[in-house]
């Protein structure tokens, strides 16, 4: 009996241990996993910022008015007259 008893405390005291000792994995794992969360939200927000600035940029870039500008001034473009407009009918 005493065999026996001494068995089931050994188990208990194994269980025990193996218990302890995933509350604490469990627990640093959820602590790697909380400062990743972390960095991975700081780096959504930085990525968010700079999409945001990159829109604007293209907005800028691609406004009618600059692309018009820059035709005129950097490519000699003009508006053709109505003298030098040909309309083609089928």
């Amino acid at each position: 009996m005493k065999l026996a008893a001494a068995l089931a405390l050994f188990l208990l005291l194994v269980a025990v241990l193996a218990s302890a000792s995933a509350v604490v994995y469990v627990r640093q794992q959820n602590r790697v996993d909380f400062a990743q969360l972390t960095r991975l939200g700081t780096e959504r927000d930085d990525l968010n910022f700079e999409y945001g600035r990159l829109q604007l940029e293209q907005a800028t870039w691609a406004d009618n008015n600059r692309i018009d500008q820059i035709a005129r001034e950097k490519l000699g473009m003009v508006a053709p007259t109505a003298a030098s407009t040909v309309v083609i009918r089928r």
